[in-house]
């Protein structure tokens, strides 16, 4: 599929890009390929805001495969005062961060009139998700509205959906949501005058579940009643929170079920994807670098899409969590260059308008191209899984190379001579895809002194030269004075 990015309809909040790259650069060939952007009508459009990020509630002493990788990330524990951390939010400004994960339904709130002692998590194996129940205290609540005022931040947060009901041993959850404490929360919440964008109700506990599962049915019902709850405390605001569900992964018979019976209530349609299995594989790079592996992802979306259409329902679809491999990835792959960290510049480059595109000459390149975001001309990313391999690509639009000496109505200037093009490579430090640092354009991105976040400047080359796409190499191509009807 290396082609088209998304599907029309979808209102995807997600860029984690995990097509990406194995252990070292050696260049040994050169292959000349094209790459073809149909730029007459935008095949699909982006949300406005689509970087996202999760924050968790996973504490310290979640361990996966002999790593303790969670540490001081939870939303509980996160230092809101790191300076770097602020930084790193406010450069995606406005990014949308979800609050939720694995123990988000076995929170419990802390309301005005129950200020009694907030317990954290502890470590319980016969218990659901192996922990006990904890607390939301409102002061670190309060916290974390400040920090996200501060950041800029759009904020949707995942409410505990399994709050009265029973579990039982063949892992179903029955009964209906007691939406008490999530209600005196949302109370709370607006009345603080926090700004949520959204809540979504559970996670992971759509189809067979994730540790315990809840009928469709059911989970519909619940939903309305969250519906219903949000526009009678928010009734006099002009813009309500959006409702969002049901946040697990995708079963077709499941999700149809409860699109349907939710028709007029839901505002998002929410699933997860972690098609690069479990981090206890070893071989996961070989998976990250497989490109049948990465084809197989659109298959999940074709099929909501199909289901949103046929419903009849407002819906837009979501992807709410990406991680790409679950159970807290694997150290020096999902924490390197390999997880293709790349999500920064594509908030500043690239804008809505998703264009049709496709790449010959090899399969090991990845290619797409939205309009930009900061000029009316044209995008380019192109990602080389390959790492012997360096890639000379031009570029054709509607069948003509875009050299543009001759296609001169491709310009917004009537001037060839001279123009250019802005180029920002990423590669690895050493050609090590397992290294942590990434060079742009030959430079490491490191964090300064003062916390700031790195300027992300590109080289500018000639318009008609070829685009070079190192082995394993992630490259945004800027075409300022490329004119193209879908970007006019």
């Amino acid at each position: 599929m290396g082609s088209s990015l998304l599907q029309k309809r979808w209102c995807v909040s997600v860029c984690v890009l995990c097509f990406s790259l194995t252990s070292g650069v050696n260049a040994d060939k050169t292959v000349d390929g094209t790459v073809f952007v149909d730029g007459k009508r935008p095949i699909a459009w982006t949300d406005e805001n689509f970087i996202c990020a999760t924050l968790d509630w996973w504490p310290p002493e979640k361990c996966d495969y002999g790593n303790c990788s969670w540490g001081h990330a939870s939303l509980l524990n996160l230092d809101l005062k790191n300076v770097v951390f602020l930084n790193a939010v406010k450069a995606f400004s406005p990014l949308k961060i979800r609050l939720g994960g694995t123990l988000q339904d076995k929170v419990i709130y802390q309301t005005e009139d129950s200020r009694g002692p907030c317990k954290p998590f502890a470590e319980s194996p016969s218990e659901l998700f192996g922990y006990t129940d904890a607390c939301l205290p409102l002061a670190r609540w309060d916290e974390l509205n400040s920090f996200f005022k501060e950041a800029e931040a759009v904020i949707i947060f995942g409410l505990n959906a399994l709050h009265g009901k029973s579990i039982h041993p063949n892992y179903t959850a029955t009964g209906p949501w007691n939406p008490s404490n999530a209600a005196s929360f949302i109370r709370y919440t607006a009345k603080k005058g926090y700004q949520i964008y959204g809540w979504e109700l559970g996670n992971e506990l759509c189809g067979k579940g994730i540790g315990v599962g809840v009928a469709a049915d059911t989970y519909a019902s619940d939903t309305i009643v969250l519906y219903n709850l949000i526009r009678d405390i928010y009734k006099g605001d002009n813009a309500k929170p959006q409702i969002i569900g049901p946040g697990g992964f995708f079963d077709s018979g499941w999700f149809e079920q409860y699109i349907a019976k939710t028709a007029g209530s839901l505002d998002a349609v929410t699933h997860h994807i972690y098609n690069l299995g479990s981090g206890r594989n070893e071989h996961l790079i070989y998976r990250i670098l497989n490109p049948s592996v990465l084809d197989g992802g659109s298959d999940v979306f074709k099929a909501l899409e199909g289901i949103l259409r046929s419903s009849g329902t407002s819906a837009a679809a979501w992807v709410g969590e990406s991680g790409g491999a679950y159970n807290s990835g694997r150290n020096r792959v999902t924490n390197a260059f390999v997880f293709s960290f790349c999500a920064l510049l594509w908030h500043k480059l690239m804008g809505r308008s998703v264009l049709l595109t496709n790449f010959t000459g090899t399969k090991r390149v990845r290619a797409y191209s939205h309009c930009a975001k900061q000029s009316k001309g044209v995008v380019l990313l192109l990602i080389n899984l390959d790492g012997n391999t360096t890639v000379q690509a031009k570029i054709e639009a509607k069948g003509r190379l875009m050299n543009l000496h001759k296609n001169r109505h491709y310009l917004h200037s009537s001037k060839v001579s001279g123009l250019t093009r802005e180029e920002y490579h990423l590669t690895p430090k050493d050609g090590n895809i397992q290294s942590q640092t990434v060079l742009l354009n030959g430079k490491a991105l490191t964090v300064g002194s003062s916390g700031a976040i790195p300027a992300l400047d590109p080289v500018t080359i000639s318009l008609s030269k070829p685009i070079t796409v190192a082995p394993f190499s992630i490259v945004f191509v800027h075409f300022p004075d490329v004119a193209m009807p879908a970007c006019r």
